[in-house]
């Protein structure tokens, strides 16, 4: 049992290995940190959204949020915009140049991944996800906020630091 844990661990290993090169590639082709890339993206669903909505899908507090907004606006790749209808609602909106960066900087490892996993079998895809939730509460991670591959921060399970 032990050599099977053992496995385990190193095939997690070489996964997370894989999963940090591939952000260091990200962040070196774009010149943004992880962070900063996972909010782009997170906009880039809607174009817009309020910085409150981009830390509950990242999974981290407003303030956080907002010093990556800070940043990304002083880059020319968000603005920020206030409502008529409620001026004190503050809007993060993607730029031109925000959009052309996220489609310049692709994430060849996610997009890899998603095509070979919709190519399996729904039981199959059942089962991995089982597995690596299961993986998750061995590593008493069920609660730690993932730092996933870019266009996972869309759909509104990511992270950012």
């Amino acid at each position: 049992m032990i050599e099977r844990s053992s496995d385990t661990l190193i095939a997690l290993r070489r996964i997370l290995h894989t999963l940090e090169g591939n952000e260091r590639a990200m962040a070196r082709a774009s010149g943004l940190t992880q962070a900063q890339l996972l909010v782009l993206h997170t906009l880039r669903r809607k174009g817009q959204e309020m910085p409150r909505d981009i830390a509950r899908a990242l999974g981290v507090g407003q303030a956080t949020i907002s010093v990556q907004i800070d940043r990304l606006e002083a880059r020319g790749l968000v603005r920020r915009e206030r409502r008529q209808a409620d001026r004190r609602a503050v809007w993060a909106i993607l730029t031109d140049a925000g959009r052309s960066l996220l489609e310049q900087t692709p994430d060849p490892l996610h997009d890899r991944f998603t095509k070979r996993f919709e190519q399996l079998a729904p039981w199959e895809q059942a089962m991995l996800l089982a597995a690596t939730e299961r993986l998750s509460m061995l590593f008493d991670a069920e609660n730690t906020v993932p730092l996933p591959a870019a266009e996972a921060a869309a759909d509104g399970t990511a992270r950012a630091s």
